[in-house]
């Protein structure tokens, strides 16, 4: 394979400097407080030009990270505060070409969908990675550790590889024509991770979508496969206020003679993403209607209750595959990681169903209905939309024990928060609102209960942080309790970098009474 070619030289404006906390605090050695500045500090970017010979772009990973941080970063601004021409290609396109093009040396599979498509990356990598392929994974959000968002073979990519990276897309991004902008932070961490992947020459990478498809950052690539997850109404102040227009974006990752796929869901959605297919001149299939598909629930000793799958095509026979990770919506995304590892093996990857199915085993999803203390039980799941947190609510149940449930919830201002509040009603029996610290997209926890005593009349209550939304679920909970919190991916990263610190001090989560 080829590698990535030097970036040109150049120097980048001065920005306003932003604090950054001291190593072993936050998000690995460098989170960011984006609400403070700091006092001047020395560029944290020298350009080629003023650099001496084998001098790196940036001091070390603080510096890099604190430089990423500086850019635009849609990820945490308020919807109205995004101009939706912001979505584009080209300069994603010229700062690869600046560095190289690494991602024309790499295999990919391209997954989008409104819910479900960190499921199937996770499925798809951890089937691949069942057949001794070595496997780069791009996803996003990250939880607790920037890195965590690029990924080989379950290993977060290096603080130095991260620092040399964001050095080449630092000097690339500095040569662009100011016409195009200056970079991003989801552009400048795509680059890095398809940089990676082709440094490593990984066999192949499995790219989550960052927003819709179309326009994505991630839409650079010619996959192997391309495949589309549930859709629902999200984001719709970007991509169109139907299940259909919002279908359209998804598919656009479909190329020219790449097998696309999807699973059955509306006619609308389908209809949709057959015209685009179309379009494009692209193979299109949809799992449980042009594919063969079934699936079941079950309990066992060994397995508890669980989903099991089916898939039939004329090369491959998928029987009784029990899918790794709980609830059963995921039937239906592991029947469409099923169809993607069948379409790989027809274009060239050696993929026996025996090591599909042990590699499959594997999978384990951080933020997914994930308990991350025992007494009392402490669940976070990163539901953050009225899908999502419906298919929690309605699931929740059959994979936890408990007396009764303490919720604790915060979401983003932008989302349809009326719809998910109907989802809280109906599955916490004690409700706290709270927010992520240092975000500008969360909404107003005095906001959230003021529009939750509107519509269901049911008492809660507000806490200003987690910690003290933890303290009071802590005098809610009983012994044989729940506490889940949900409706943010950023939410429960916070919580578990909270319980991570203090089971690191002193084994005992001290906002919560065990």
């Amino acid at each position: 394979m080829t590698k990535a070619g030097p970036a040109k030289s150049a120097t980048v404006p001065a920005r306003k400097p932003v604090k950054v906390e001291s190593p072993g605090k936050g998000e690995a050695e460098a989170a960011v407080d984006e609400g403070m500045a700091a006092p001047a500090v020395t560029p944290l970017h020298v350009p080629p030009s003023k650099r001496k010979k084998g001098e790196p772009a940036f001091t070390g990973y603080q510096a890099a990270v604190r430089y990423l941080y500086e850019r635009v970063n849609v990820e945490r601004m308020n919807a109205k505060q995004v101009d939706p021409k912001m979505f584009k290609l080209d300069r994603m396109q010229a700062l690869l070409e600046a560095m190289g093009n690494p991602q024309d040396a790499v295999k990919f599979v391209h997954v989008a969908g409104t819910n479900g498509k960190g499921s199937v990356c996770a499925m798809t990598t951890s089937a691949l990675r069942g057949c001794g392929y070595t496997v780069g994974l791009y996803t996003s959000p990250h939880l607790v550790d920037l890195r965590e968002r690029i990924q080989i073979n379950g290993q977060m990519i290096s603080h130095h590889a991260f620092t040399d990276l964001m050095g080449r897309a630092a000097d690339a991004a500095a040569t662009l024509n100011p016409k195009l902008g200056e970079p991003t932070f989801f552009e400048l961490v795509t680059a890095v991770g398809l940089a990676h992947f082709a440094d490593e020459a990984v066999d192949v990478a499995v790219i989550e979508v960052g927003l819709g498809g179309k326009l994505d950052s991630t839409n650079v690539i010619t996959p192997e496969v391309a495949a589309v997850c549930s859709i629902s109404l999200d984001h719709t102040q970007f991509l169109g206020k139907t299940p259909g227009e919002i279908a359209r974006q998804k598919a656009g990752i479909f190329k020219k003679g790449v097998p696309a796929l999807t699973f059955d869901q509306s006619a609308e959605v389908i209809e949709a993403m057959r015209e685009v297919a179309a379009q494009v001149e692209a193979p299109f299939q949809v799992v449980g209607k042009d594919i063969e598909f079934s699936s079941r629930f079950e309990h066992n000793p060994l397995l508890g209750h669980h989903t099991r799958v089916g898939l039939t095509t004329a090369r491959n026979l998928y029987e009784h595959v029990p899918v790794p990770l709980k609830g059963d919506h995921q039937a239906q995304n592991c029947g469409l990681v099923l169809a993607i590892i069948d379409k790989l093996s027809e274009r060239g990857f050696d993929l026996p169903s025996s090591k599909v199915v042990l590699g499959l085993e594997q999978t384990s999803i951080p933020g997914r209905m994930e308990l991350i203390w025992k007494q009392p039980k402490v669940l976070v799941d990163g539901a953050h939309n009225p899908a999502a947190l419906s298919a929690l609510s309605k699931n929740i149940g059959a994979h936890v024990t408990y007396d009764s449930l303490v919720m604790i919830f915060g979401c983003a201002a932008d989302k349809d928060i009326d719809q998910m509040l109907h989802s809280v009603a109906a599955t916490g029996d004690k409700v706290i609102f709270t927010k992520v610290k240092g975000n500008t997209r969360a909404a107003l926890p005095q906001d959230l209960a003021r529009r939750f005593a509107d519509h269901t009349g049911k008492m809660c209550q507000v806490a200003e942080t987690l910690e003290d939304a933890l303290k009071l679920a802590s005098r809610a909970a009983g012994r044989d309790d729940l506490i889940l919190i949900t409706g943010s991916f950023y939410l429960v990263g916070e919580a578990k970098k909270l319980f991570a610190d203090r089971a690191g001090k002193d084994r005992s989560p001290a906002p919560v009474h065990r």
